[in-house]
């Protein structure tokens, strides 16, 4: 195969949707797997990080979360559910998570306390979850010099100033704001066609 082959052939892949990669995955392609994680990992890891989690706990919430993408995709009716069901999933075991520190913590002191009620998935937390892999997903996109620009300008603390962006992406200073704008819009109508209100 031609380098010129496989580079359009791997971008074909980068662009199948979750139809598409749950249908490849179920057949058994190894390189949809890796791209449906690749895809959701920022999610998945998202949810232990809002939970507050140490690291290597939320490293084992992110592995238990892909074991149980494994072991029941093939159970999932609508692939396009796939980021909330992947997001309940890890609430839940972060829940499991949670839980297991307060039976440790209410055992030593209490016995006889009860066990600790895992609460509902909290409506907010999942709707912001939503709208960040939302962005991500409408930030990959953009090409390649819109996402560092918008990267540059907006996802930074502090913002860098027009000179330094004009000066890493190799633009007039004069440009910035133009092609800013320009970029705004087409993430702007990326997010409409994801279903952002």
């Amino acid at each position: 195969m031609s380098p010129v082959f496989a580079k359009a052939e791997k971008n074909s892949r980068d662009s199948w949707d979750d139809t598409r990669l749950v249908k490849e995955c179920l057949a058994g392609n190894e390189e949809a797997w890796s791209q449906l994680i690749e895809k959701y990992k920022a999610l998945i890891y998202s949810i232990p990080v809002k939970y507050g989690l140490p690291p290597h706990e939320a490293a084992d919430v992110f592995q238990s979360t892909c074991m149980e993408l494994l072991t029941r995709l093939p159970q999932l009716r609508e692939p396009k559910a796939l980021p909330k069901w992947l997001m309940q999933v890890a609430h839940h075991q972060c829940h499991r998570v949670k839980r297991g520190q307060q039976r440790l913590i209410s055992r030593d002191g209490e016995p006889d306390l009860p066990e600790p009620e895992t609460p509902a998935i909290a409506e907010n937390l999942v709707q912001q979850t939503q709208e960040e892999q939302m962005l991500r997903e409408a930030m990959g996109r953009l090409t390649p010099q819109c996402r560092r620009l918008v990267e540059l300008l907006f996802f930074e603390s502090p913002p860098r100033p027009y000179t330094e962006v004009a000066e890493q992406l190799g633009l007039a200073i004069g440009s910035i704001g133009f092609t800013r704008q320009k970029c705004i819009d087409r993430l702007r109508r990326n997010l409409e066609e994801l279903g952002f209100h």
